[in-house]
């Protein structure tokens, strides 16, 4: 569970609602109109689905699952693995790691390895690495991009709403009870608008291309390490490719580790 992604929702949730409670007191309920928020719910995901496929919209709730729950992967780790992984292939030969990737958690690094030890042609190895890798990065981008959408289109349907409203205010003006409802849908409706882009939408699309990132520089780490694998690298060698994939800072402390 992503702790980040939900206290940042609650807190969020939370000052808005203290902010209407504090001001509106015992009149809050009237921040709560349900053709508003049909309106810009509604609307948001109407133009979504003409935007995307079916299945794109579908498979947005698995998308939004990662933001959150997610089990956070060290990149330190996978070096050590695939540093351990060099070792064996130098001292015991390459056909060796066909045991020692059993026990391997990540599809990937099989996959890479398998190949390796079947003698198949580095390129090769290198092309069908980076298909995949591209193939992840657009099946991420195709969950990011519904929510993106979503955080686009609801401010404008609270827009719409807001001139419904106003057109609703001024067709009864000689009615002193319509105005009231009329120039609620106009204000709520932009207030939903606004609040469902830039408290859910948006940010957790944000949390999406991160988890993303994350994940296809972990990829990346794998294919380098492979690759250093199977040309037959000297461990230490290995090690020193795939730290490059570090920020600096992380690189000098599993230095330092290592000289202790």
């Amino acid at each position: 569970m992503d702790l980040a992604t939900l206290i940042g929702l609650f807190l969020g949730m939370s000052l808005v609602g203290y902010a209407i409670f504090s001001g509106a007191g015992d009149k809050a309920g009237a921040f709560i109109d349900p053709l508003s928020f049909m309106i810009v719910i509604g609307g948001s995901v109407a133009a979504v689905l003409t935007s995307f496929p079916l299945v794109n919209f579908l498979r947005s709730g698995k998308a939004l699952s990662k933001a959150f729950l997610h089990k956070e992967q060290s990149s330190q780790k996978l070096i050590d693995d695939l540093v351990g992984y060099a070792e064996i292939a130098r001292r015991d030969g390459i056909l060796s790691l066909e045991n020692a990737i059993r026990d391997a958690n990540d599809p990937f690094i099989i996959q890479g390895i398998q190949m390796a030890v079947d003698g198949t042609d580095p390129e090769l190895i290198e092309a069908i690495m980076n298909n995949e890798l591209e193939a992840i990065s657009e099946r991420h981008g195709k969950g990011k991009a519904i929510f993106d959408a979503i955080g686009k289109y609801a401010p404008a349907y609270g827009m719409i709403g807001t001139l419904v409203g106003l057109v609703i205010m001024l067709m009864n003006m000689d009615d002193p009870d319509a105005i009231g409802p009329g120039m609620a849908v106009a204000l709520l409706t932009t207030m939903y608008g606004s609040i469902f882009a830039n408290m859910f939408a948006l940010p957790l699309a944000d949390k999406l291309g991160l988890r993303s990132n994350d994940e296809l520089l972990l990829k990346s780490i794998i294919i380098k390490g492979v690759m250093s694998i199977q040309s037959g690298d000297n461990p230490r060698i290995v090690e020193q490719k795939l730290k490059t994939f570090l920020p600096p800072s992380l690189r000098k402390e599993t230095d330092g580790e290592g000289e202790e």
